[in-house]
């Protein structure tokens, strides 16, 4: 009985440890992902024709997708820095939520300081 109540607690040491140590919890959001819900909103983001049903989907997709705050923030500097990019126009930009029908918790912009995004 001895050897089986030892094998209890080096589990549960172990168990602590691993909780201690363990890595702050990543974002399941990637620029891949930002990227490819919204590449139907190239045109949009360019041009400012009225974006697409595809596009909004991507959008609506997307922020249904971002359900942490480390999502979040990670969405956050992705667009941020689309809305840097040259080809992109960045009133677009910033009207594309809305234009979709969505809010978002941050700004489509350049400026925006996605640390605060909670």
């Amino acid at each position: 009985m001895a050897g089986s109540s030892a094998v209890v607690k080096v589990a549960a040491v172990l168990l602590a440890m691993a909780v201690v140590l363990a890595p702050e919890a990543e974002a399941a959001i990637t620029c891949g992902l930002v990227v490819s819900k919204l590449s139907p909103c190239i045109n949009y983001l360019r041009t400012g024709a009225g974006p697409p049903p595809p596009c909004c989907s991507g959008v609506k997709s997307l922020l249904s997708s971002a359900t942490t705050p480390a999502d979040r923030r990670t969405a956050c500097g992705c667009l941020k820095q689309a809305a840097s990019s040259s080809a992109i126009k960045q009133q677009f930009a910033a009207q594309l939520p809305g234009k979709c029908g969505v809010s978002i918790p941050y700004p489509i912009s350049p400026s925006v300081d996605c640390s605060k995004v909670t």
